[in-house]
């Protein structure tokens, strides 16, 4: 009699699944698991940062270190992006790299859902920061912010060029910023999943197949370190571009 053995498929961990349907005038307002984790990923940000500070002492706790670690590693980014105009920003940088962070971390949990490998979050994440951007540029410069399309020297019979080019490198901005940060989550997680498949279809073959698939499974293990690092650092970049596309605005570079 045949053995068969059923897989998932690994893009089935991006499935947006409804939790609890919802539809208010026609409007659909289902809970769906997406919202799910971005809510938990909200709360336990602030749960985090809640225990830091719960019972602070002189001499910091574990914690406190963490915390006060994760505080610098944004103080440094801004500082060194955009100075001491930075510390009025601090706060909203500060709780995006945390949200960032968390999203990131709670889809390495087994059965859990990667929010950030979602491009429709990422881009709407993008979109929002760069109109946001655009208003403060806006507002601390005026009409004098159109400057930024148009460098100074440029001759008039190349102005209309310069600035069709000079907008769409600014425009795509978005696209870069949101594509990175799911093109790096989607992927990382897509070949976990299939090299977990793979060594549990060895296994699951029995003989010597079964022994051998200690091969893929010690390549998971190191993978998912790595991909907990990239975690890590695609929250980062995400946070840091954000920073240095804000001192663009400022500075008019």
């Amino acid at each position: 009699m045949s053995k068969y053995i059923f897989i998932s498929s690994p893009l089935e961990q991006f499935e947006i699944v409804t939790i609890l349907p919802i539809s208010i005038a026609g409007v659909n307002l289902s809970l769906i698991n997406s919202s799910v984790f971005m809510i938990l990923a909200l709360f336990l940000s602030s749960f985090w940062l809640s225990l830091s500070f719960y019972k602070g002492n002189l001499i910091p706790t574990s914690w406190q270190l963490v915390k006060e670690y994760s505080y610098e590693i944004t103080a440094n980014m801004l500082q060194e992006n955009l100075g001491a105009k930075g510390e009025f920003y601090f706060p909203f940088i500060f709780n995006l790299h945390l949200f960032l962070l968390f999203c990131n971390l709670i889809g390495m949990v087994p059965y859990s859902f990667t929010v950030t490998s979602h491009i429709i979050f990422t881009f709407s994440l993008a979109l929002s920061i760069f109109i946001g951007v655009n208003i403060i540029g806006l507002q601390t410069h005026g009409i004098k912010f159109f400057s930024l399309f148009l460098p100074r020297g440029v001759p008039l019979i190349i102005v209309p060029l310069i600035i069709t080019i000079e907008l769409l490198s600014y425009t795509v901005k978005v696209f870069t910023l949101s594509i990175r940060l799911f093109a790096n989550m989607t992927s990382g997680h897509t070949l976990l999943k299939i090299i977990a498949g793979f060594a549990w279809t060895m296994l699951s073959a029995g003989g010597l197949l079964a022994v051998f698939h200690l091969i893929p499974l010690g390549l998971l293990v190191a993978l998912t370190g790595l991909e907990l690092a990239i975690s890590a650092l695609q929250a980062y970049v995400f946070t840091l571009l954000t920073c240095i596309y804000l001192n663009d605005v400022l500075d008019l570079h």
